[in-house]
């Protein structure tokens, strides 16, 4: 799926010291390779420092099936990061008079519920009101299938607006689908030519571009879960889905040179990336606000299939951060800040993985579907090959990894459940976020 929000959490309250830079980017290779061998990440990692590039490692496959090992080339799917150039594509047709941001959408699709008060300023900024498509399960019943500008226009357009243009934020995956559309529209180019010419062409990108079905021989990644041992490989979204909101694929060392150019003025103007960051509730066009410690950066993160995407950057430290995993069951958001804390010589605690071990007449106990008020998706607890496993509302499943015998986590999306089976609940946390689930 395409990642619905945007997530960064600051690290605060960790007591560090500086020490060697040279000790400090060992650490962070040591840190990731024993992500890799406990099978927790797979993926590609890069850093720059001054704008230049420090540090750079990958672990993993690209193919499973075929031991295939992925390296500094390998291409992933890079999700969400998609609408950060889908925006500077917009802000270069400002530039070059073809596009205004006060722009009614009307003019391109005046069928769109409130297309005569949404601008194209709201459809970057995710105050449009237009409903996101991959909320909807039936979603699920078609991304793996080609699609049209008319079959997406369809679907997107018998939603009911979510509310009224610019009174708040609410992402949505269909802005950009919109935005990629008017892009081709106005220019009268496909995407992926507009993307060429006026970005991976001018920064010398090779690796850059509109991605389509995956080919492990041409060195671009699959992506997979990881259960009894071994790797799964995951369904593929079809890239006419997304467009751009989401349909590119890339590594990190050139996001890397993206954001930087981007940053120096080599894509749009200074006062265009002004604009751009722009940012109402953390959301400017096409990139979010990223706090670290005392620091504010900017940029955004991205999740397609079992494809998560990260790109920071952070002026006053003239630091940048990109990777991507085509496998995980971490907290992503976990290794930002080990880079960045690697970036400015502070120490960082190594994880822990050795997993509690519980019996599986324990474990059944927990069976069982569960609903909490004020909580949009029931959540199905099972057992599964001797292992936890939670399935909430149209999604896919996920492994829940034991704390003690009655508390488990899913550490990739921050998630903790301690159960009472006597009780029959479980009290559920994400972030602030705080449900206590009964079992029905």
């Amino acid at each position: 799926m395409i990642l619905k929000k945007l997530f960064f959490v600051a690290a605060a309250g960790i007591s560090c010291t500086a020490f060697s830079q040279s000790v400090n980017k060992q650490k962070l290779m040591d840190y990731l390779d024993s992500l890799s061998v406990h099978h927790k990440v797979m993926g590609s990692f890069a850093m720059t420092e001054n704008d230049q590039p420090t540090f750079q490692k990958v672990i993993g496959f690209s193919d499973a099936s075929k031991q295939q090992k992925a390296n500094i080339n390998t291409q992933y799917r890079i999700g969400s990061i998609s609408k950060t150039f889908t925006a500077v594509l917009v802000m270069k047709a400002v530039e070059e008079k073809k596009l205004a941001l006060d722009a009614k959408l009307s003019t391109w699709y005046p069928e769109i519920e409130n297309a005569d008060k949404i601008t194209i300023e709201n459809l970057l900024q995710h105050r449009s009101g237009i409903h996101n498509l991959t909320d909807e399960e039936e979603y699920w019943t078609y991304n793996t299938k080609p699609q049209t500008e008319q079959s997406l226009l369809t679907i997107i357009k018998k939603y009911k607006s979510d509310f009224s243009p610019e009174t708040k934020y609410e992402y949505s995956n269909s802005n950009y689908i919109l935005l990629a559309f008017i892009l081709e529209k106005v220019y009268k180019k496909t995407y992926a030519e507009l993307l060429q010419r006026k970005i991976t062409e001018p920064l010398k990108l090779k690796l850059t571009k509109v991605g389509g079905k995956i080919d492990p021989s041409q060195n671009q990644a699959l992506s997979y879960t990881y259960s009894n041992g071994s790797y799964q490989p995951w369904q593929e979204t079809d890239m006419s889905v997304p467009t751009g909101a989401g349909n590119i694929i890339s590594t990190p060392a050139e996001l890397l040179k993206f954001i930087i150019a981007l940053e120096n003025g080599k894509l749009v103007s200074k006062e265009s990336l002004a604009r751009m960051k722009n940012f109402k509730d953390g959301y400017g066009y096409g990139i979010a606000q990223v706090p670290f410690e005392k620091y504010s950066g900017y940029g955004h993160n991205g999740g397609i299939d079992q494809f998560l995407s990260v790109l920071y950057y952070f002026p006053e430290l003239k630091t940048a951060v990109s990777f991507m995993t085509n496998q995980s069951d971490y907290n992503n958001n976990d290794i930002s800040i080990k880079m960045l804390q690697t970036s400015i010589g502070k120490d960082f605690k190594m994880p822990n993985f050795r997993e509690v071990s519980v019996a599986a007449e324990i474990l059944k106990k927990y069976e069982g579907l569960y609903k909490a008020e004020g909580f949009p998706l029931d959540i199905k607890i099972f057992l599964e090959d001797g292992k936890l496993k939670g399935q909430a509302t149209g999604q896919g499943t996920f492994p829940l990894e034991a704390v003690s015998e009655s508390e488990f986590k899913f550490e990739m999306a921050g998630i903790n459940m301690k159960f009472n089976a006597e009780k029959g609940t479980m009290d559920f946390s994400q972030g602030a976020n705080k449900f206590t689930f009964k079992k029905q």
